[in-house]
């Protein structure tokens, strides 16, 4: 995985050194600069992962480099300095959209927390624009909306998921979204031009529900006049989604669980 580009502004210049060769023995591509003027014009040059900027500089200062940073790279992390004794500024630019402060001393184990958490934030933002756009240039319209950390996770999850081959769990209370989630693992991924069949497993008695989900042949019990495709075969290559499925008598879920080991299944 390519190092994160970590860019450091601070017009003290033991402070500013010290926080870059302490990034640098972490791994990380370090930048630093001596003023907002020039970590502001490095930034016009290229996507940055996260920014580290004094709060107070010169005539641009760290309040004004966040902002820029947000206009110019809205996913960019940006994580102000501080002093113990100046933490107003600090609350100011959280305020406006910075991931973080560091106060000043910095210890070692608090630049690592905090680099580490601002760029997992970073690359959450960055998967999830990613995903809403992949999301667009398939449906002109989601219902997946909102950019919370916990959303991100969720979006970030999907895109993960949606490649696998696996079967997948998803739980929640009603009406949060389940069948939402299902619908954008099976869009976003290989499955998107096959079937998506959803079926509430509470709707049916159990004997009926087999049928469904198996088909039958002609004969097979009184009533069976003629060859009935089951929701698993019609489903082939695409999705099945089975929405309440703790509704299921044990019989039936038996042979589910069968079917999902093999891969098979049999009228």
């Amino acid at each position: 995985m390519k190092p994160a580009n970590i860019l450091v502004a601070d017009d003290d210049a033991v402070a500013r050194e010290l926080l870059a060769e302490a990034l640098k023995k972490e791994g990380y591509v370090v930048e630093a600069f001596a003023s907002g003027e020039e970590i502001i014009a490095r930034g016009r040059q290229g996507q940055v992962d996260l920014v580290l900027t004094d709060i107070r500089m010169g005539a641009v200062d760290g309040l004004t480099v966040l902002r820029e940073f947000k206009r110019m790279n809205p996913d960019t992390a940006v994580v102000v300095l501080t002093s113990f004794g100046s933490l107003e500024g600090a609350i100011e630019a959280i305020k406006q959209g910075a991931y973080d402060y560091l106060a000043k001393p910095f210890k070692k184990e608090d630049i690592t927390l905090v680099v580490k958490r601002s760029l997992d934030h970073c690359r959450l933002v960055r998967e999830n624009t990613r995903f809403r756009e992949e999301l667009k240039s398939k449906d002109e319209w989601s219902p997946l909306v909102g950019s919370s950390p916990a959303m991100l996770e969720v979006y970030t999850l999907v895109a993960r998921v949606s490649e696998s081959k696996s079967t997948v769990l998803l739980q929640g209370e009603s009406g949060t979204g389940k069948e939402l989630i299902a619908r954008a693992i099976h869009t976003n991924g290989p499955r998107r031009d096959k079937p998506f069949i959803p079926v509430n497993c509470g709707a049916l008695p159990d004997t009926l529900m087999e049928s469904e989900m198996f088909g039958y042949e002609k004969g097979a019990f009184t009533g069976a006049a003629g060859n009935k495709v089951g929701l698993f075969e019609s489903a082939n290559g695409g999705t099945l989604f089975l929405d309440e499925i703790g509704e299921l008598g044990q019989a039936v879920q038996v042979k589910l669980l069968r079917v999902m080991q093999d891969h098979e299944v049999r009228r």
